[in-house]
């Protein structure tokens, strides 16, 4: 009998070399980490429609989801597997329902804060579609 692995999403927005993050509310074994908004795949639910509805349920937003970045597997509670997508906010005011906050952080403070570990193995895919100029000089 073959185990069916539980399956998440994971919605990445970036924007001019930064990328859209949502802290957690307190409580549960991932509470206060940062992570890509998205959330589980429910049962016969595509995974674009499953971040279309994670996006509307957690933060008011909608979004338009894009190409398929790539997946991880991790393990909570037996074997997942999160797929990444990139996804286009269609607005910037949000309505915080499962988050405290949320901001627009580039890569390097997302390697400082406390990220879910699920979410960051996605990091290689998201610095993948970042833009290659460098920033404008700031001596």
């Amino acid at each position: 009998m073959e185990i069916m692995k539980k399956k998440s999403v994971a919605g990445i927005a970036i924007e001019r070399g930064k990328v859209f993050i949502a802290r957690r509310l307190p409580g549960g074994a991932l509470g206060k980490k940062w992570e890509f908004p998205g959330g589980k795949v429910e049962p016969g639910e595509s995974n674009e429609a499953a971040l279309l509805r994670e996006y509307r349920e957690e933060l008011g937003a909608p979004i338009r989801v894009g190409p398929f970045l790539g997946m991880a597997s991790f393990e909570h509670q037996g074997l997942r597997e999160v797929y990444a997508y990139r996804v286009y906010l269609e607005g910037s005011n949000f309505r915080l329902v499962d988050h405290s906050e949320y901001r627009w952080a580039d890569l390097e403070e997302i390697e400082s804060l406390d990220f879910v570990e699920s979410d960051r193995k996605l990091l290689l895919y998201v610095q993948a579609k970042m833009p290659r100029e460098a920033p404008a000089g700031h001596d």
